[in-house]
C-alpha cells in the first residue's frame, strides 16, 4: 500500500516514521518546508516530496499516486485538504483538527465511497473514541466529561506553557466559544471560563477551562450532559484572559503609526518563539475520560485515564506520539479491513465497534501510550 503523509511537521513527521516501519507500506511524506523534511529523510524506507499544500491543486496532484492518505497539515489548511483528498476518491485519515463543518462533506464522501476518517487525534480523537465504548456498554449515559491537556515537564515563567502542536491552533483554543451541552440542550460558552482546580496523580493541581472540544460529539452522541476542558499549570489562564481582554487576539486591523495590522499577528510572532519546543524541552500529555450513566439499574462511571510521557529512546514529544499514533494505528485498522464504514466517520464511530476500539487501544499500547481503564459504581 502506497501512503502519502500531508504534512512533516512535529505530529505528521512521527506519524510517517511509524507507518515506514510496516514492510507492506511505502510512505512518502509531503511539505513546503525542505528543512522541516530534513529532519526525517534519512529515515529508512521514507520518501519525501517538496510540494506546497496550501493550493488544492497541488494537493489533488500528489494524492492521485498514492493508495492512502494521512492528513497532517495545520489547522487552517485542514479542510480544504481533507477535501481535495476526497473529490480524488482516496481513503483519509485526518489529524488536521479543521474549524469547518465536516459534515458538509458528507454527501461527498458517500459519493466518492471513500472511507474519510477525520479527528484522530488525542482529542479529538481517543476522547470520542473512548466517550462511545464506555456509553455503548451502558443502558443510560448520562454525562461525559473530558480533561485534557498537553504541558512541557518543567514550568517556566511566565507562560508556564510551549506549543505541543501548532501554535496558531492554541490561541483559537484560547478564542473560539465552547460549545457544551446541558440538560439535553447545546449551550456556547466563552473559551477560559468556568475555570477549576483539579488533582492528578503524578502531576499535581493542574487548572481546567472550558473548550471547543467536543467537536462532533456534540451532534452524534445523545449523552444530555458533555463537556470538554483544557488543562494549563495554575497562572496560565489568567494570562491568556488578559492578553485576550486587552484585544491581543483580535483579527481586527488597528492602525500604528499609519500602518494597518492585526493585533494577533503581532502576538503571535511575540508569542510563537517563546512557545517553540527546542530540542532539549520534555512534554507530557494527560487526559481524564469520564462517563456516567446506568446500568443494570444502577449508577456507573467509567473511566479512561492517560499520563504519557516524551519518549527518549525515540527523541519523540508526547503530544506527537499520542495524537500522531492514534491516526497510524487506524491507518492500520483500515488496511487490515477492520474498519471498512465509507463516507466521513468520526472517531465515535469507531468507539461503538468493540473490536476496533481493542485493535486501537493495543495499538497504543504497544507504542507505549497506555490508557488505564476504570469501572466503578456510584452510590
Amino acid at each position: 500500500m502506497k501512503i502519502v503523509v500531508l504534512g512533516a511537521g512535529r505530529v505528521g513527521g512521527p506519524c510517517a516514521i511509524d507507518l515506514a516501519k510496516e514492510p507492506q507500506f511505502d510512505v512518502t511524506v509531503v511539505d513546503r518546508d525542505t528543512e522541516t523534511l530534513g529532519k526525517i529523510s534519512n529515515h529508512p524506507h521514507l520518501h519525501t516530496v517538496e510540494q506546497d499544500l496550501a493550493n488544492p491543486a497541488n494537493v489533488s496532484a500528489i494524492v492521485n499516486n498514492f493508495d492512502f492518505v494521512l492528513n497532517a497539515v495545520p489547522g487552517f489548511m485542514g479542510y480544504r485538504t481533507f477535501e481535495a483528498v476526497i473529490k480524488a476518491g482516496k481513503n483519509i485519515v485526518d489529524i488536521a483538527f479543521f474549524p469547518e463543518d465536516p459534515f458538509q462533506l458528507q454527501k461527498l464522501a458517500a459519493k466518492k465511497g471513500v472511507i474519510a476518517v477525520m479527528d484522530c487525534g488525542v482529542a479529538p480523537g481517543m476522547s470520542n473514541v473512548l466517550v462511545a465504548h464506555a456509553a455503548a456498554q451502558m443502558d443510560n449515559a448520562l454525562e461525559a466529561t473530558i480533561f485534557v491537556g498537553g504541558l512541557p515537564l518543567v514550568r517556566q515563567w511566565p507562560w508556564e506553557y510551549k506549543a505541543v502542536f501548532s501554535p496558531i491552533d492554541v490561541i483559537e483554543e484560547y478564542t473560539r466559544p465552547a460549545r457544551l451541552v446541558e440538560n439535553g440542550k447545546l449551550v456556547v460558552k466563552p473559551a477560559l471560563t468556568e475555570l477549576e482546580l483539579r488533582d492528578f496523580r503524578g502531576i499535581g493541581t493542574l487548572e481546567a477551562f472550558n473548550s471547543d472540544g467536543l467537536r462532533t460529539l456534540a451532534n452524534t452522541m445523545k449523552i444530555p450532559n458533555m463537556k470538554e476542558k483544557t488543562l494549563r499549570y495554575p497562572g496560565h489562564v489568567e494570562r491568556m484572559q488578559l492578553l485576550r481582554h486587552t484585544g491581543f487576539f483580535s483579527q481586527k486591523e488597528i492602525k500604528v503609526n499609519g500602518k494597518s495590522i492585526r493585533p494577533i499577528d503581532l502576538t503571535a510572532k511575540l508569542l510563537f518563539p517563546q512557545w517553540e519546543m527546542n530540542k532539549d524541552d520534555r512534554d507530557l500529555t494527560i487526559m481524564q475520560v469520564q462517563v456516567i450513566g446506568m446500568k443494570n439499574g444502577k449508577k456507573i462511571s467509567h473511566t479512561f485515564d492517560l499520563l504519557d510521557l516524551f519518549d527518549e529512546t525515540t527523541n519523540t514529544h508526547s503530544m506527537a506520539r499520542t495524537t500522531g499514533y492514534t491516526a497510524t494505528v487506524i491507518a492500520r485498522m483500515i488496511a487490515a479491513g477492520l474498519y471498512n464504514r465509507t463516507g466521513l466517520s468520526v472517531p465515535e464511530y469507531i468507539g461503538q465497534d468493540a473490536r476496533a476500539v481493542d485493535f486501537l487501544l493495543k495499538g497504543l499500547e504497544e507504542r507505549g501510550v497506555i490508557y488505564k481503564e476504570g469501572i466503578q459504581e456510584i452510590a
